[in-house]
């Protein structure tokens, strides 16, 4: 008997069983073709290493250069939205190589302003930040401990990475509730309905008429702003003629959406691990100081917060006896390769003395993500004070009743109610 390989990354197997999905998908073939969604899916270590190291072979410019209409498809009338949010995706700088594509850029290169960027997030200046990170949780544990449970997910997981990437463009604290209901919607970007675009493109108008008259106000005033906060050297890019306002708009969006989404993730699904594996609880507990920073890393590896990145192939190009055509898509998963055998030791056990880890949560080479040092900082001030607060911390529902958003880049609950036992 024949039995049909279930390749649909948004089937109910691939949201809610994602590690059966992908070890199957990666036993079958690494390198496969999706024909429904006309996508190469990637989901072996040492592919996603090769594929995201060569972006001479494989663009991040996936809008500009894709010339085929969405797929999934989209409602025939949404097709004006849709190359709208084309104009908005090509109008970032954070692509790696943008000026070789985009002919609107001129002046000097967006790896320059990468550069700056690299400047806030290097380990050094990221360090910075862990006094407001440290004092960030204590008021939101003192609050949960008071009550004796939370959602993670409103309490801990969302208002903490929020805060910081607030502090950090200088947008004022009192607009960070407006910034998440802003921001969370981008992820239509990354389903699969068909009326997608329409809500999608609110999102992205919605944010936009919210950032225009904080950088309106900077590129005209810039005294009256710290120079150095990052939404100033975006804004300092337009008035040097690197970009035009619309750009200088779409590069602050990214950096609000990035700097957030991801640690979310990691904090709820780090911490949903925990509750389903007490051993690596206790071990934890037994020295919060001396195991966070492992912990961390095993919490990134085992449940990964992004699912997936896609590009786009730059030339025909050969791999594990796949012909990948130039212009196909290619999508690699993250939640594969950080479960392959052949690179990790009992590869579905969540191990938080796992040593050396070689996850690629956050990418690889020049594809490695800008925030990673911020969201490994976040990461672990949480769970090294949750260790230190309580004795236990216990899922309040059946782990199989967790709901999970059906969205293509990232692995984030929708909810993860939990109670608490104070040490």
């Amino acid at each position: 008997m024949v039995t049909t390989l279930n390749d649909n990354p948004f089937s109910p197997e691939a949201i809610y069983k994602p590690y059966d999905f992908y070890n199957r998908l990666r036993e079958h073939q690494p390198v496969y073709y999706n024909e429904q969604f006309e996508v190469w899916m990637i989901t072996s270590w040492e592919h996603l290493v090769w594929v995201t190291r060569h972006p001479e072979a494989f663009s991040s410019s996936v809008y500009s250069r894709d010339i085929r209409p969405p797929n999934p498809p989209i409602d025939e009338d949404d097709m004006e939205i849709y190359n709208f949010i084309k104009k908005w995706q090509v109008s970032r700088f954070i692509q790696h190589d943008q000026r070789r594509y985009s002919p609107e850029i001129s002046g000097p290169d967006h790896v320059d302003m990468r550069r700056v960027m690299h400047g806030y997030f290097t380990p050094k200046s990221i360090e910075m930040w862990r006094p407001l990170v440290q004092s960030a949780i204590d008021e939101l544990l003192d609050a949960v401990e008071e009550k004796g449970q939370m959602d993670v997910m409103a309490d801990l997981a969302t208002p903490l990475p929020l805060l910081v990437i607030a502090r950090m463009l200088g947008i004022p604290d009192s607009e960070r509730p407006q910034l998440r209901e802003l921001a969370k919607d981008l992820r239509f970007l990354n389903r699969d309905g068909p009326d997608r675009m329409k809500p999608l493109s609110q999102a992205v108008l919605n944010l936009q008429n919210f950032i225009a008259p904080l950088v309106e106000d900077r590129v005209n005033n810039p005294e009256k702003f710290d120079a150095l906060d990052l939404m100033s050297v975006v804004c300092e890019g337009e008035r040097q003629g690197v970009f035009n306002r619309d750009m200088t708009i779409n590069n602050v969006m990214l950096l609000l959406s990035a700097g957030h989404e991801t640690t979310i993730n990691l904090i709820c699904n780090g911490t949903l691990a925990f509750t389903q594996h007490p051993d690596q609880w206790a071990n934890l507990k037994s020295d919060p100081e001396g195991k966070t920073v492992r912990a961390t890393e095993e919490a990134l590896r085992y449940d990964s917060p992004v699912r997936s990145i896609q590009r786009i192939a730059v030339d025909d190009i050969e791999m594990n006896g796949q012909l990948i055509q130039k212009n196909d898509r290619v999508r690699w998963f993250i939640p594969g390769a950080n479960r392959d055998p052949k690179v990790f030791d009992r590869a579905d056990d969540f191990d938080i003395e796992r040593y050396p880890n070689q996850h690629v949560a956050f990418g690889s080479g020049i594809h490695h993500c800008l925030g990673a040092t911020l969201a490994r900082l976040e990461g672990q001030e949480i769970f090294r004070n949750l260790a230190n607060r309580f004795e236990k911390v216990e899922l309040e529902i059946p782990v199989e009743k967790v709901e999970y958003d059906h969205v293509l880049t990232f692995r984030a609950v929708e909810s993860l109610p939990v109670k608490v036992t104070s040490a």
